[in-house]
This record gives C-alpha cells, sequence and structure tokens, in this order.
C-alpha cells in the first residue's frame, strides 16, 4: 500500500515521528494519503523549493499498481 511507504520515509525524516499521523482514503478518483506533523516538521517534510514532498508524491505514484492514482497531501 502507498500509504505504508510514505508513513515509513516521512517517520525517518521527522524529528518528532510519535506526533505524525498518515492517513489514507480510497475514493473513486483514486487514493488519497494525508499527512499530519509537529508544526517544526512541516518545513522538513516540504523540504526547499518542495522537493521532498514532491519526491515522497513520486514513490507513493511508483508504489501504487498503475491503474489508481494517488495524491499525498500534507495537512496543517
Amino acid at each position: 500500500m502507498p500509504s505504508d511507504l510514505v508513513e515509513y520515509v516521512l517517520r525517518n525524516l521527522v524529528e518528532d515521528p510519535s506526533r505524525l499521523r498518515v492517513t489514507s482514503d480510497r475514493g473513486p478518483k483514486g487514493v488519497r494519503i494525508e499527512v499530519r506533523c509537529a508544526e517544526g516538521d512541516a518545513g522538513r517534510i516540504i523540504g526547499r523549493n518542495g522537493r521532498i514532498i514532491n519526491a515522497v508524491r513520486t514513490l507513493a505514484r511508483a508504489a501504487a499498481d498503475g491503474r489508481q492514482r494517488v495524491d499525498v497531501h500534507l495537512i496543517d
């Protein structure tokens, strides 16, 4: 499941993994993965110019079976 991969990658990236929450919801348009974290960790997840969150999105899409759309959103 792509959400498991996203959670694994982000847990190793943030300073406070106990406050990291990754939820997924399967809908008619595909899978929506929502990431919630501590305030100070949001910048670590986004990265410079959004590079890290974009890389996480690419990994999540690669982990999907190719027939479903995967969206990863960082929720403040």
